[in-house]
């Protein structure tokens, strides 16, 4: 099925270590748009389900394409919920371009494991030497256990980093006055 969050969950546990060097902005918006073209054949009923995005040759254009429009959403959408000013928030070229491709890669590498259509060599080969290589529930697990623990390790080192606010002195003589302590 299109647009799973499943592909989220890895993203996390990378953005954990890697922090500002990865983008899940534009991780996200690349997984949108490699699930495109499936879309359109589920729509139509016409063409591969899993076709040319899901392959590397593909997977490449999809994630240098998703890292260049992906940097300018990105920073759209960071300065939206973060509430500064679009020239304020900045995704590094580099980082967008890797953020796309990692994307793509592993958005490949994880429906290779599930999909028998797919044909993630093409056009040089038809095999797909991961199918399988994991039951489908084990893959999902997989994923979901690595959005937690990415989840948790970022939510981990904002706290780590978020600035500590020693309670002045007026604050306590107000806290012994009022018997609060």
């Amino acid at each position: 099925m299109p647009f799973t969050p499943f592909h989220m969950g890895p993203a996390l546990l990378i953005k954990a270590p890697l922090q500002g060097c990865f983008s899940l902005m534009v991780f996200g918006w690349t997984q949108i748009l490699i699930d495109l073209q499936p879309l359109v054949v589920m729509l139509s009923g016409r063409g591969h389900i899993h076709g040319w995005t899901h392959t590397y040759l593909g997977a490449t254009f999809v994630g240098l394409t998703g890292g260049v429009t992906g940097k300018y959403l990105g920073q759209l959408g960071l300065a939206i919920l973060s509430g500064r000013r679009w020239a304020e928030v900045e995704i590094r070229w580099w980082v967008a371009i890797l953020s796309g491709l990692i994307g793509s890669y592993s958005h490949i590498v994880l429906d290779s494991i599930m999909n028998r259509d797919m044909r993630p060599l093409a056009p040089w080969s038809d095999e797909n030497e991961l199918l399988e290589l994991v039951p489908v529930r084990t893959l999902h697990e997989f994923c979901l256990l690595c959005g937690l623990l990415g989840a948790t390790i970022v939510v981990v080192i904002a706290y780590r980093r978020a600035p500590r606010v020693e309670p002045s002195a007026e604050m306590e003589s107000a806290s012994d006055r009022d018997g609060l302590r």
